[in-house]
């Protein structure tokens, strides 16, 4: 394996100007000479970072391709600079399409994970949009979201905040949530669900223009599955495959998780080498 793991170090891109900028972290495996197997772009989800368990495995997928693979830290995460409670969703979708257009592959496939999900929906539609001042982004050639998360903020945390969560948000501008997964809490802001409501994809047809394969747990407890199918309603126009995994929790890092998904990506990397 060691000629297919390089030993990949963390390269930085200053994002935003002012006091708005910050240093994002990631990481970028180079392709192989020759290899045209779309670049596979990681996005991780809320207060996860480029070397959890999926994310390594999607690295070494690439390797064993010839691929490329970007990964990259959110601001507020893992190695990137930035403070954890200025994150937004349209910050970190910000920092995600400016190391795409930095790294400047032809062609991607992204692979999200839970917010990351979201942030891939986000970028389909700002890669898609005609834009004279920006470079032109690469082509989309699918989508793997794994328990995605989109619009969680107006549809599964607004709805169900508790009268102390509304206080707090009101006079501290944050509630702190008890995290399953880490000894710190989850801090959601204010700033997060306001900003929230302006990258909403749930409210009218999102249109993709790639093959999207969606993975769901139904026994997650942070997104419900139902969240997974109101998505699928909102992709009419696109080839959409809807895996539900019966025992599956919202990490789904489990090795028989991990075969699900990378069965997937290169379900969608057959696609595009087809078309």
């Amino acid at each position: 394996m060691s000629d297919q793991m390089p030993n990949l170090q963390p390269q930085f891109l200053t994002v935003g100007e002012g006091e708005a900028a910050r240093e994002i972290a990631m990481l970028v495996r180079p392709a192989q000479a020759g290899n045209n197997v779309p670049t596979l772009v990681w996005l991780s989800g809320y207060r996860s970072d480029m070397s959890g368990t999926k994310a390594l495995e999607l690295d070494g997928l690439a390797g064993e391709v010839g691929t490329a693979c970007i990964r990259l830290d959110y601001s507020g995460h893992g190695l990137s600079g930035g403070s954890f409670r200025d994150g937004t969703i349209s910050r970190w979708l910000e920092e995600a399409l400016t190391v795409i257009h930095h790294v400047a592959p032809n062609r991607v496939i992204l692979v999200g994970s839970s917010m990351g999900g979201w942030i891939a929906l986000r970028l389909a539609q700002e890669l898609a949009r005609p834009d004279g001042q920006k470079p032109a982004g690469p082509k989309l050639e699918g989508m793997v979201l794994i328990a995605p998360a989109p619009d969680f903020t107006s549809e599964l945390i607004e709805p169900n905040l508790t009268a102390k969560e509304r206080k707090s948000l009101a006079e501290r501008g944050y509630f702190e949530e008890r995290s399953q997964y880490s000894p710190e809490p989850d801090i959601y802001t204010r700033a997060l669900i306001e900003d929230g409501r302006k990258n909403r994809v749930l409210d009218g047809m999102i249109e993709t223009g790639c093959p999207v394969h969606i993975l769901q747990g139904m026994k997650d407890p942070d997104v419900p599955h139902a969240h997974a199918m109101k998505l699928v309603e909102h992709l009419p126009a696109d080839d959409v495959v809807l895996t539900f995994i019966r025992d599956g929790d919202h990490r789904l890092s489990r090795p028989s998780d991990i075969a699900l998904i990378l069965s997937a990506v290169k379900g969608i990397i057959r696609t595009s080498m087809a078309g």
